[in-house]
């Protein structure tokens, strides 16, 4: 019996993120673990090029962004995020300190970090002005609740969502992916948590007799779905971005290996019910 879709032979390393100009690397790195300036000039010698600099603003990995910013800034897509709420004015004043903090004049990708339903209007409108201004080339927004993100499109307003997905928890496979526009118009998505915090990983959580997923098969299972246009690693060493980096060039999983990632999620899932999931 055949999957949910039509397996593509390959990947590309870098696709054009829908909804912008952006070329990246289908797998980019998150800032809150802790990884080196180093670590983040290994990744983009490899071919991610993608740095959010997220909810944990580490300083190592400030200091790799602004190394590679002096060395081929066109070449990287920096995401900055901000949690701030209220009032609207915390919110600009968060995404220009960071801009300072990373010496940087502008922003690729703005994230309004952790929507569950739409923003505010002096919110939007304060990223309207930075993108006015050319602070911020793109916007983009993450939430948790899965039925926000349809009704997020069809305002259009947002060019990218950050979406959670997982082997364990694969709601968006019903109530986002194929709820989008089907054009043009269809924001960019990138999804998150794909190791589910590391519960993918633990061999205490596995079914009996099932291989122990490595993070570079949870990265490839989100890949392989073609709704998915990136993901996230959030890697605490160098260790881990060899892993994303070796996961980026290997390419999609074939049925066997989604039916056993599946098979481990299902088993995950029924042992640790994720309350932030929405599954």
């Amino acid at each position: 019996m055949r999957l949910w879709f039509a397996l593509p032979m390959t990947w590309q390393p870098r696709t054009i993120l829908p909804h912008t100009t952006l070329e990246v690397g289908r797998i980019g790195l998150g800032s809150s673990f802790g990884v080196d300036p180093s670590d983040l000039e290994y990744a983009y010698d490899h071919g991610i090029n993608y740095f959010y600099w997220g909810s944990v603003r580490r300083p190592g990995f400030g200091e790799g962004i602004r190394r590679l910013a002096r060395r081929d800034r066109d070449g990287i897509i920096v995401v900055l995020q901000s949690y701030a709420r209220w009032p609207a004015a915390l919110f600009r004043q968060s995404v220009l300190g960071g801009l300072r903090r990373l010496r940087l004049d502008h922003a690729d990708v703005l994230l309004l970090g952790g929507y569950n339903q739409r923003p505010s209007q002096a919110i939007l409108d304060e990223a309207f002005a930075l993108r006015e201004k050319g602070r911020a080339r793109h916007l983009m927004i993450s939430g948790h609740r899965r039925s926000f993100f349809p009704e997020m499109a069809r305002e259009e307003i947002f060019d990218l969502f950050m979406v959670r997905y997982n082997a364990a928890n694969r709601g968006a496979e019903s109530d986002v992916f194929p709820k989008l526009p089907g054009d043009a118009s269809r924001p960019a998505l990138c999804t998150y948590t794909a190791t589910r915090r590391a519960t993918l990983l633990d061999p205490r959580k596995m079914p009996e007799g099932e291989n122990v997923p490595g993070a570079g098969d949870c990265y490839r299972f989100n890949l392989s779905h073609p709704a998915v246009d990136m993901t996230l690693c959030g890697p605490a060493n160098r260790e881990h971005v060899r892993e994303a980096c070796e996961a980026l060039a290997k390419g999609p999983m074939d049925e066997a290996e989604l039916a056993w990632m599946r098979r481990v999620g299902d088993h995950v899932y029924g042992r640790s019910p994720d309350p932030l999931s929405g599954d």
